[in-house]
Order: structure tokens, then C-alpha cells, then sequence
């Protein structure tokens, strides 16, 4: 069997000394050092004191006689609660706001102000009513810009004592009473169908303007085209005349030359007469005006019939002479009708 030492014999007084200075440094080394995030900044209080302000990093105090207090430095939100207000034409809205807010200098915010947040919070909720309450209802409706903007100015001076810079500050809703609502809403409804109205009517009037100008320049140029279709006919008719004119002036000369080349006794020119007046005869007229010269024709044709009667019952030299009647006077006749 093994046997069991001795302990009694043992002295355990450097191993607890060496325990108890291990456990000092490591209560020493808990308290001293200490570690500060990038977003954060430290206050060091000694002794009740300001001491410092600790940048992010490691950091080594003295324990047990220095505190730190750590301050984040980040952008915060302040959800600033609904509250009642009264605006300058005497309604009341329900109106809530955004504090967009960062801290620039930890040792004011830790010192000049006890609770910050409580502070901002009731501070912004006293100007909303400032802001809102001056203004009317209309006009704090479609002004957000501008009351985020004063709110912002008001609340960045009142803070500067406390080391902390307001961003910005947005207004969440601005919302009216109920009845006060629904009217806005007729109001609305009443003003689009206004609207509406003006910009049918305007349509039409539009439209009826542009189909007059439409009639306008299409019956200038229907009167372009007429007049140019009629000083298109004319001209063809005149084109027409003038060569049917200068047909028959050519027919006529034609004509002429060849009675004149023809030299015509004057037996074939009675003959020509006669067989006109029977063309004459034969249209649908009522009345036929006869020239001058037919009335010597006609007398002429009498002329011939007892002459060819007078040569049946007399002999060859009367009739001779009938003959030689009958040509001197076709001689006068054409002569007549050369004239």
C-alpha cells in the first residue's frame, strides 16, 4: 500500500500570498482598464470630480478612485408624443414630431442637463405648440418644411448649452378633427369637380375653336379649288373656241379659195341656194328669217318657171332669148351677193 504524505509538514503561506496577489492584480487590472467603443466617449469622474474624457479604445484608470461614464455619440431619435393644439383660426389638431439629435460634448450633456431625453422631449412639444399655434389650419397643412425648420433652429439654440446638435426635426402627422376633415374632403371633392368643369368646357371651347378653323381653311380651299377648276374650264373653252374658231375660219377660207378656183356659174349657185332654203324648211323653227338676197332668188325661180313654160309653146329663138334673160339676171344676183 502507498502510503499518504504529510502535509502537516507543508508551509502553504507563499501559495496563498501568491493567490491573493494574483486575485489583486486581477480586481486591479478589472478596474483600471477599460475598453470604450468607437461610437462612445468616456468621462472620467475622480473623487467626484471631472478628471477627463476617455477617446474609444483601451483606456487605463486608476481603480477604485476613478469613474467613468460612458456617453454614446451616435445620432438618436426622440419620438416626441401627440399633443393637442390650437391653431391661430381656432382648430384643434393632433400633431407629433421626429428629434433627430447627436451628442457633440459629453462633459455639458452629463453636467448641464439632468435627463436629456425628458428635456428635448418637453422642450420640442413647447415650441410644436409655439409653431403650430401661430399659424392657420390651411396654412400648418401644407407648411411642413417651414415648421420643421423653426422647430429645428429653436430647439438646435436651446440645446447648444447642453453640448448637443439637433439634426432635424420632421413632423410625423398633422391630423384634424373628424368633421373638420370630412368638410376639407367636400371641399376637395367640390373644388376637383370645379375643376373638372373648367377643363371640359375649356376642351370644348378648344375643340369648337379648332373645327372653325378646320371649316375655315377647308372652305378657302374649296373656293381655291373652284376658282381654280373654273380658270381651268374657261381656259379650255377658250382653248376650244379659239380652235373651232380658227376650224371655221379655215373651212371658210377653204371654202373660198375653192369657189373661186372653182369659178361657179351662176345656175349652180341658185341650185346651192335652193337646196339650203330646203334645210331650212325642214328644222323644228316657227319662224325662218329669209336674207335679203333669197326675196331675188325666189323672184328668180319664178322667173324660171314661166320661162320654161313660154319655151314649151314658143320656138327655139324665144327660148334663146328666155335663156340669156335667166343669165343676166343670175349675173346680177351674184353680183349682188359678191358686194
Amino acid at each position: 500500500m502507498s502510503s499518504i504524505p504529510d502535509l502537516s509538514n507543508i508551509d502553504f503561506t507563499p501559495i496563498i500570498i501568491s493567490v491573493t496577489v494574483l486575485i489583486v492584480l486581477l480586481i486591479i487590472a478589472r478596474y483600471s482598464i477599460r475598453i470604450v467603443r468607437p461610437y462612445e466617449k468616456g468621462v472620467v469622474e475622480r473623487l467626484g470630480r471631472f478628471q477627463r474624457i476617455l477617446d474609444p479604445g483601451l483606456n487605463i484608470i486608476m481603480p477604485f478612485v476613478d469613474n467613468i461614464r460612458k456617453v454614446d455619440m451616435r445620432e438618436i431619435v426622440i419620438d416626441v408624443q401627440p399633443q393637442d393644439v390650437i391653431t391661430e383660426d381656432n382648430v384643434v389638431v393632433t400633431v407629433d414630431a421626429l428629434i433627430y439629435y447627436s451628442v457633440m460634448d459629453p462633459h455639458r450633456v452629463l453636467y448641464n442637463v439632468e435627463n436629456f431625453r425628458e428635456a428635448a422631449t418637453k422642450l420640442a412639444q413647447t415650441n410644436l405648440r409655439n409653431v403650430v399655434g401661430s399659424l392657420s389650419l390651411d396654412k400648418s397643412l401644407t407648411s411642413r418644411e417651414m415648421i420643421n425648420a423653426q422647430l429645428r433652429e429653436v430647439l438646435d439654440a436651446a440645446t447648444d448649452p447642453w453640448g448637443v446638435r439637433v439634426g432635424r426635426v420632421e413632423i410625423k402627422r398633422i391630423d384634424p378633427p373628424k368633421d373638420v376633415t370630412e368638410a376639407m374632403h367636400r371641399q376637395m371633392s367640390a373644388e376637383r369637380s370645379r375643376r373638372a368643369m373648367v377643363l371640359e368646357s375649356d376642351g370644348k371651347r378648344e375643340a369648337a375653336v379648332l373645327v372653325a378653323e378646320g371649316d375655315k381653311k377647308s372652305a378657302i380651299l374649296k373656293a381655291e379649288g373652284e376658282s381654280e377648276a373654273i380658270m381651268k374650264v374657261a381656259e379650255a373653252r377658250k382653248r376650244e373656241e379659239i380652235l373651232l374658231a380658227e376650224g371655221k375660219a379655215q373651212a371658210i377660207e377653204n371654202v373660198f379659195n375653192s369657189i373661186h378656183v372653182g369659178k361657179p356659174t351662176s345656175d349652180l349657185l341658185t341650185y346651192q341656194y335652193l337646196q339650203t332654203m330646203q334645210k331650212m324648211a325642214d328644222g323644228k323653227a316657227t319662224k325662218i328669217v329669209i336674207p335679203y338676197e333669197v326675196s331675188g332668188i325666189m323672184g328668180l325661180v319664178t322667173a324660171l318657171t314661166d320661162i320654161t313654160k313660154d319655151v314649151k309653146s314658143s320656138d327655139k329663138d324665144k327660148t334663146s332669148d328666155g335663156a340669156n334673160q335667166v343669165s343676166e339676171e343670175s349675173k346680177k344676183l351674184a353680183m349682188k351677193r359678191t358686194r
